[in-house]
């Protein structure tokens, strides 16, 4: 099949998003499939573009690129919510020859919305201010909306986004599919669980409010009152080490190391140089992050939420607290440092859990999806090739 993948992100492989696109089309094209990444740097001019509307802008210069290269495609693979021009324009006109729409989705607004309402009554949300907050539901929402309902078919990676699919959006059942992130064979690597306490912890996201940052500073705080040798890398944050520095008390910011940026081929000996792996975020689609570190044997403490929810089981190959509670998150953690044998026992886990989680096994899981989009759409009496 020819298969287009497109998204608003950049396609710097670091981002969680380009990371998924990446790899997808890489598993594609070992499956004999031929597949072009659109980006926004593929699709966005360089300058002239207010950053509150790139969603509306890209998907009106996506749809055009589409609609021009038609011949080119079998099928679309657009992720959400920049689909929805595309999806409108092939349901206007439905003799135009534009190829099939599958949606990638990886999470519910509605769950933004309402985890981060409740943190801004915390005064814990720095971008979900009562104007953030009129911007999504009068923006944001309407363009996931049309995405949705747009759509031919719809990709998930977390089960609570396939579920509001069906639920609140009247999404047939055979036309959500729920398809896990995969994770890179070079992750599982052996790891070495020694006796003694564990007191290199990871955290390794951007530095936003929804990743827990408040819960992962108050519980860093509390921890180091108890394990004063413990310390605390924080890595990929996107933001400046001076600033995350004094987000901590000082009390621990000799604690801390913080590296901005991390490029992806020194990903491995990231996780393989610490102990613990922790991600308090308060929401999520299905972390890259999370699946590597579990890949790399890593025990995990993650939240009982969204994405995380699908791959950690409480207390088999991770610990799971609720979101937002910095206590608990400390408790959690300070048990994992303690004991070797759990470490062990939920590191292992961890690794052999991830062992499903293949890019391969993703990949071939969307090429039956993309082949049915493509068989629907087909005209009576024609049969597209599958390509391969």
């Amino acid at each position: 099949m020819r298969i287009a993948i497109a998204t608003l992100s950049s396609g710097q492989p670091e981002g969680g998003v380009a990371n998924v696109v990446h790899n997808t089309a890489r598993a594609l094209r070992d499956r004999g499939h031929d597949v072009t990444c659109l980006f926004s740097e593929d699709v966005l001019p360089s300058t002239g573009v207010r950053r509150r509307f790139q969603s509306a802008f890209f998907s009106y210069r996506l749809a055009k690129i589409l609609s021009k290269r038609r011949s080119e495609f079998d099928v679309v693979n657009i992720h959400a919510p920049v689909g929805f021009v595309y999806g409108l324009a092939r349901k206007l006109a439905p003799s135009a020859g534009l190829p099939p729409y599958v949606m990638t989705l990886h999470g519910i607004e509605e769950r933004r919305i309402h985890t981060m309402g409740r943190e801004a009554k915390k005064g814990r949300a720095w971008y979900f201010r009562w104007k953030n907050r009129l911007w999504q539901r009068l923006y944001h929402m309407p363009l996931y909306r049309l995405a949705i309902v747009t759509a031919d078919h719809s990709v998930v990676i977390n089960r609570e986004t396939w579920t509001m699919l069906q639920l609140k959006y009247n999404r047939d059942i055979g036309t959500v599919w729920y398809v896990p992130n995969g994770v890179e064979c070079s992750y599982f690597i052996p790891r070495e669980y020694t006796l003694g306490d564990a007191l290199r912890l990871l955290f390794v996201g951007s530095w936003l409010d929804h990743k827990g940052v408040y819960y992962l500073r108050d519980g860093f705080e509390e921890l180091a009152k108890r394990v004063p040798e413990v310390r605390l890398t924080i890595a990929g944050c996107s933001a400046d080490a001076e600033t995350v520095n004094n987000f901590f008390p000082t009390a621990v910011q000799d604690q801390l190391e913080v590296l901005p940026f991390v490029p992806r081929e020194d990903m491995r000996s990231l996780y393989e140089r610490h102990d613990i792996f922790v991600f308090p975020s308060l929401f999520e689609g299905m972390p890259i992050v999370l699946l590597e570190a579990m890949a790399a044997g890593m025990p995990v403490i993650t939240t009982e939420t969204c994405g995380m929810k699908d791959v950690v089981e409480d207390g088999y190959n991770g610990l799971l607290v609720k979101p937002g509670d910095a206590a608990t998150f400390a408790a959690a953690t300070e048990q994992v440092i303690h004991s070797m044998e759990l470490r062990a026992r939920l590191g292992r886990a961890a690794q052999e859990t991830m062992r499903r989680h293949t890019w391969d096994r993703m990949a071939q899981q969307l090429e039956g999806i993309f082949k049915l989009a493509t068989k629907e759409n087909s005209p009576p009496g024609i049969i597209r090739a599958a390509g391969g």
